[in-house]
């Protein structure tokens, strides 16, 4: 009856320290979280969930029209520094970010080295029509696009969601993502640009 009763307790006090400590016993090993660059440190105020992978992949080698309807690829801006923006006009926070993307390229406008690349995503003529009309009130961003819709799915961050933009390096490697609206005429996106300008061609 003792032995009995001593299994007993011994049975409810481990149950009990199970229960207490059920995360620690059954929470499976957590994914380590991916490697960054040392551009993490530009993840801050309205880039705070900026994306700085310390893999660096070549952009998609994918093709995409310019506004006159020619076909064009990231690698014709090799040697560049490219802000590249997918945005549509059925996407509110992508036409708000807008006017921020095109004082970034008035800030950098006497930089031949550096570029912001819209890429509408409108799949329709009547969508891509509109978005010219858009874009001609935010000098001096261009127009090119996309109509296949591919884009928001071949870039780093969530697949298909939009406003997305990416951070090429001159070299074309993808060197930082941000998915969702963001101030980029801010203080911390001028930092990162100016970051990656310095760096040697």
């Amino acid at each position: 009856m003792v032995i009995a009763a001593a299994l007993a307790v011994g049975a409810i006090g481990g149950g009990a320290w199970l229960y207490a400590n059920r995360d620690a016993v059954f929470k499976g090993p957590e994914a380590a979280a991916p490697a960054k660059s040392e551009l993490a440190r530009f993840a801050q105020g309205s880039l705070t969930r900026l994306e700085t992978p310390a893999e660096t992949p070549l952009a998609p080698d994918y093709g995409f029209k310019d506004r006159d309807d020619r076909p064009t690829s990231f690698a014709a801006f090799r040697g560049k520094l490219v802000v590249v923006n997918l945005w549509a006009m059925w996407c509110a926070p992508c036409r708000t970010e807008m006017p921020t993307l095109a004082r970034l390229a008035t800030a950098y406008a006497d930089r031949p080295d550096f570029v912001v690349l819209p890429i509408n995503v409108d799949a329709t003529p009547d969508g891509l029509a509109d978005a010219k009309s858009f874009i001609d009130v935010h000098e001096p961003l261009p127009l090119y696009s996309d109509m296949t819709f591919k884009l928001p799915f071949l870039f780093p961050g969530s697949a298909g969601a939009m406003p997305k933009t990416v951070i090429l390096d001159k070299q074309g490697r993808i060197r930082a993502s941000f998915t969702g609206e963001a101030d980029w005429s801010s203080p911390e996106a001028r930092a990162l640009m100016d970051a990656l300008l310095a760096e040697a061609a």
